[in-house]
């Protein structure tokens, strides 16, 4: 057979030449597509799809969903795949939240008896994204976390070499709540450590990786993230009064060289 199909690539005989030759008309082969028909068509499929989807996230993936949490509000809403949830703990949800493509949380069982995990009114969180609870964590309102974002509390091994070395779990101080407060982003792919608090307001750009506090209203970037921006205005610092009397005998000096200017001018 190998040496078949070497033949048929390489040779330089009528019959492997023919066989290239319609193995080339096969692979560009295409038909016209009249737009009468395949418009038709297409809005057909498309209708199709998504009565589809729209029957497999109201009747299975947000039912499925729901039996999970200890409780949720109004309008909490799925994407069309079925989160995978490990191990046992409370989801506590608030209104209009969602949670869209397919998310993987997952509850520890060996540092608290319910882990949970709360998600304020109006939040929304994308595809991929991996949610690890050991004890805490918490999610404000109105926050917008982008897609493969990864949120633990519990880095899942101990940082000591010896105990990693025999298997054993973190130490109970190594397990740190997370929370998140309101109207935060937190940009695609970036990492939040335990212990994190991130204040109100602040954006945490794609890919950072996130170790140490944000301050709210603050946009912070780069591995380990740092602080790049604020969102907040602030005003500026009184002057000294020695400084103003400077500003106003300059001011004098400027308005008389002004006028002298304009009187050589004239």
């Amino acid at each position: 057979m190998k040496n078949l199909y070497r033949f048929l690539a390489s040779s330089d005989h009528s019959v492997a030449r023919a066989v290239r030759h319609v193995r080339r008309q096969a692979r560009g082969f295409t038909l016209p597509a009249p737009r009468p028909i395949v418009v038709p068509a297409r809005m057909a499929f498309e209708a199709a799809r998504e009565a589809y989807y729209f029957g497999a996230r109201v009747l299975v993936c947000e039912p499925h969903f729901k039996s999970h949490c200890a409780r949720y509000g109004k309008g909490v809403r799925t994407g069309n795949f079925i989160h995978y949830i490990q191990g046992r703990g409370d989801i506590v949800l608030g209104d209009d939240v969602v949670l869209d493509g397919k998310i993987n949380i997952v509850f520890a069982a060996r540092f608290s008896d319910r882990p949970t995990l709360r998600i304020g009114d109006n939040t929304g969180i994308g595809h991929d994204c991996r949610i690890i609870v050991g004890k805490s964590i918490s999610i404000g309102k109105h926050c917008r976390i982008a897609g493969s974002v990864y949120i633990l509390d519990s880095s899942g091994h101990p940082s000591d070499p010896e105990a990693r070395k025999r298997g054993l779990p973190p130490a109970d101080d190594e397990v740190r709540p997370v929370v998140i407060e309101d109207n935060v982003w937190l940009g695609a792919r970036s990492m939040i450590f335990p212990g994190v608090t991130i204040g109100e307001g602040s954006v945490v750009s794609a890919g950072s990786i996130v170790m140490a506090d944000v301050p709210p209203y603050t946009v912070v970037a780069g591995n380990p993230a740092r602080r790049v921006a604020s969102l907040r205005t602030e005003p500026a610092p009184p002057a000294e009064p020695g400084a103003r009397r400077a500003g106003a005998k300059s001011n004098g000096a400027d308005d008389a060289g002004r006028r002298s200017l304009e009187g050589g001018a004239s």
